[in-house]
């Protein structure tokens, strides 16, 4: 039996949720043999079936790398410079508040089924996306103010909101508010997640689907509306992508290494020396939004004290997390925000490690070593428990060294696996101590969901802290100077007051062939295949 034949008769398992689950760093990528050339079928190994493929309804990675190459945006985002780029969108405008966004339209492009996309089309789409509620896993929070769209004329479309929504333009750049045409409404979401009905503008169109198995893309032959950050303009290169799901690490590394693969995702640390070199390269680039972190619930047990708190942050070795159960490929956290973060601060030397400074925390706070080390205070243990599901294969290995870090500061962190669903009811019934998750996305609004009381409130503050404030203030202007002050203030205040731990940022790693060029990323480090080619 062939790999990928034993591959197709495991289990799919999950992949990295957004919601647990990009200045960036540079590919290894091999030289390419001549210019690109059109032509082949990429097969490209993924580690799990996608959950839907509607690009307005996914969530998982493994979903978004295949919905992202179906719908343009009305606007790019460049991954270095984190500046929002036309696409679909020639120029647009915002009001001085950000509650409204008038986009103006590209001539010619249309939809695979031959109709424009025009102001109507759009405002279809954004209408559509908005009745999808929470079936629209990503949407539904970037559109939470969306109110209603005007067409202005045929090329000019205008975007209202409720509340200030200056994270809208980045939104706008991104697979989950990707245009569908008009008649992809007339289907139900439960066909448009099978490929019924996915009628987009984008560079390749929905050819096949087998669960489990394979989902395979061909190429839209009359394609000519590329983002302006395409290296090239017209048709995509590729005839096809035949996207081969393969769950298991092991299987799908033995697949790339056997010619059975072009290039394989979601490598794994341990795998990634087999492909550095040797006839094989590796792309990489680290997550942008929330990293890995352990969020504390500020109202349970002893972390309602802030002393603790901070002396956890300082317990913290993060260095010696990446260089042990990790890969020189993977980044120390250096804020709450991941350093391919648009406004994302440099807090290293405050999230240095410094036990030292941790136990004379803890000392000055009355917690006193007991025989096993622990300590305690008034009777209490210094424990707390922090619940985590294994979408990343090295989140056990992670937390178990943090364990041991903080225990030499006399903290007991018990570790709890549940289930990707498990972990969420416990996240929204506030049954936690520590949640330990990283979030994608390429803008520093990332917070907001997950710190405001008005929005997550993971950590579990009163309304009107500081902290919303300065969240608040981040989201009132599409102006990257004024945006900056409130955004650096922000993550002041989480590490500060050690709302949340972090401890190292997500990269993806793709191997490639000899063959495979150009399998890159775009700015939420999800695969764009426009300008990738075969040899």
């Amino acid at each position: 039996m062939s790999l990928l034949s034993r591959a197709r008769n495991a289990v799919a398992l999950l992949a990295l949720p957004v919601l647990l689950t990009a200045c960036a760093a540079a590919g290894t990528e091999q030289a390419a043999s001549g210019p690109p050339r059109p032509g082949g079928t990429l097969r490209l190994g993924i580690s799990s079936a996608p959950d839907c493929l509607d690009p307005q309804q996914v969530a998982t990675n493994a979903a978004i790398n295949v919905a992202r190459q179906l719908v343009d945006s009305l606007t790019d985002q460049d991954k270095t410079t984190g500046e929002i780029k036309p696409w679909l969108a020639e120029k647009w405008e915002s009001n001085a508040d950000s509650t409204a966004f008038t986009f103006h339209l590209r001539p010619g492009a249309t939809f695979s089924d031959g109709t424009p996309v025009d102001a109507a089309a759009v405002k279809t789409s954004f209408d559509g996306i908005k009745a999808l509620g929470t079936k629209a896993q990503l949407g539904f929070g970037y559109l939470a103010a969306y109110q209603a769209s005007t067409v202005v004329d045929p090329q000019t479309v205008r975007l209202e909101f409720s509340s200030p929504s200056a994270q809208f333009l980045q939104a706008s750049s991104t697979v989950s508010l990707g245009v569908l045409a008009p008649a992809a409404f007339r289907k139900t979401p439960e066909q448009r997640c099978q490929g019924d009905g996915l009628i987009g503008s984008g560079p390749f169109v929905f050819e096949n689907l087998k669960q489990n198995q394979e989902i395979v893309l061909a190429k839209r032959k009359d394609y000519a509306w590329g983002s302006s950050l395409f290296k090239h303009q017209g048709e995509a290169y590729l005839d096809k992508i035949d996207y081969k799901i393969v769950p298991e690490p092991g299987v799908r590394t033995g697949s790339l290494a056997s010619g059975q693969l072009d290039a394989a995702t979601d490598i794994q640390p341990v795998d990634e020396p087999q492909f550095a070199g040797n006839g094989f390269s590796e792309n990489v680039r680290p997550n942008p939004g929330v990293v890995f972190n352990l969020h504390a619930n500020t109202t349970r047990g002893v972390l309602t004290d802030e002393k603790v708190r901070q002396a956890v942050l300082k317990g913290v070795d993060r260095t010696e997390v990446v260089n042990t159960v990790l890969t020189p490929n993977y980044k120390a956290a250096t804020s709450i925000l991941g350093s391919a973060t648009p406004l994302a601060g440099d807090l290293s030397q405050q999230l240095a490690y410094d036990p030292k400074a941790a136990a004379a925390l803890l000392d000055g706070d009355g917690w006193v070593p007991g025989a096993d080390g622990i300590r305690t205070k008034n009777g209490q243990r210094l424990s707390a428990a922090v619940v985590f599901s294994p979408v990343f294969n090295q989140n056990r290995s992670v937390l178990e060294l943090v364990q041991q870090q903080l225990r030499k500061i006399g903290f007991d962190l018990k570790i709890e696996q549940h289930t990707t669903a498990e972990t969420t009811q416990i996240q929204l019934s506030g049954n936690y101590d520590f949640l330990w998750y990283n979030v994608t996305r390429a803008d520093p609004d990332i917070l907001r969901g997950q710190f405001s009381t008005k929005a997550g409130n993971r950590s579990k503050l009163a309304p009107g802290n500081p902290l919303d404030v300065a969240l608040d203030a981040q989201s009132s202007t599409v102006d990257i100077a004024k945006r900056k002050p409130s955004a650096d203030e922000a993550q002041k205040l989480i590490i500060e007051h050690a709302y949340a731990i972090p401890v190292f940022e997500l990269t993806q790693v793709v191997a490639l062939s000899s063959k495979a060029h150009a399998v890159d990323f775009e700015a939420s480090s999800r695969l764009q295949l426009f300008d990738a080619w075969l040899s």
